[in-house]
């Protein structure tokens, strides 16, 4: 299949940001982001998700990606959860790096810059995210999670969960995509033999809206999704081309 050409070519990251029932920060996340763009150290842009939301976050993706030529979206026709949002946006994405933030501002995009840093090098670059805001049921519900996915996974990775992450696109687009598959993203690289690396990065308290996971999504849906990732990495086909006359 031809790969999709379209202006995200036109940058060295395309920031993915997928979007549900987010109508409360919209504008601020627009400051946030456009703040972030004048001073990444990769020429970047946006690229919102719309995942099916049914309040007003569509119609304000739309308004500020009009004024804003760094923004684009697309728009999902149903709710389709996070993994098929992330999967559009990298589906889409034509750029040679690819970046994941949630729109919900606990974290903050300056720290893209971060992880920029060493992108080059590793195949993702993905956050730890230091002196959490949520509440002490929410953090031992994410420990437990981590812990759990650690020991069937063996990936190392202390905090999976962080929404920050960058990727490159060519490594992004190899992913074996499934519902869950944004708990594995680490793991799922490393599964091609790629390096990631995990750099601190700041996190705060939810400023606006409900959050998308409770407890029997947080801790269920990865205990289930681990079974599923063990049995596709024993079957896991990994290979790479050494010469060819295609061209």
């Amino acid at each position: 299949m031809k790969d999709v050409t379209n202006s995200t070519g036109n940058y060295k990251v395309t920031i993915i940001v997928p979007v549900y029932n987010e109508e409360e920060s919209i504008y601020t996340l627009e400051e946030k982001l456009l703040h972030f763009l004048h001073h990444s150290i990769l020429s970047a842009c946006v690229l919102f998700v719309n995942d099916g939301s049914k309040d007003s976050s569509l119609q304000k993706i739309i308004e500020i990606c009009a004024r804003n030529k760094h923004f684009f979206y697309l728009s999902l026709e149903s709710n389709k959860g996070l993994s098929a949002a992330l999967k559009a946006g990298i589906d889409s994405c034509c750029s040679e790096y690819v970046g994941y933030i949630d729109a919900d501002l606990q974290t903050d995009p300056e720290d893209f810059n971060l992880l920029f840093k060493d992108i080059a090098d590793y195949e993702m670059v993905t956050g730890i995210r230091v002196n959490r805001k949520d509440s002490f049921f929410k953090k031992l519900q994410s420990k437990i999670a981590n812990s759990y996915r650690r020991m069937m996974t063996h990936d190392d990775v202390s905090d999976t969960g962080c929404p920050l992450k960058v990727m490159h696109t060519k490594s992004a687009k190899q992913i074996p995509f499934f519902n869950g598959m944004h708990r594995f993203l680490p793991a799922l690289i490393l599964l091609q033999q790629g390096k990631v690396k995990q750099v601190p990065v700041r996190h705060y308290s939810r400023m606006a809206g409900t959050s998308k996971y409770h407890l029997w999504n947080r801790l269920s849906g990865p205990f289930i999704d681990c079974f599923a990732y063990r049995w596709m990495k024993k079957r896991y086909i990994n290979y790479s081309i050494d010469k060819h006359n295609l061209d």
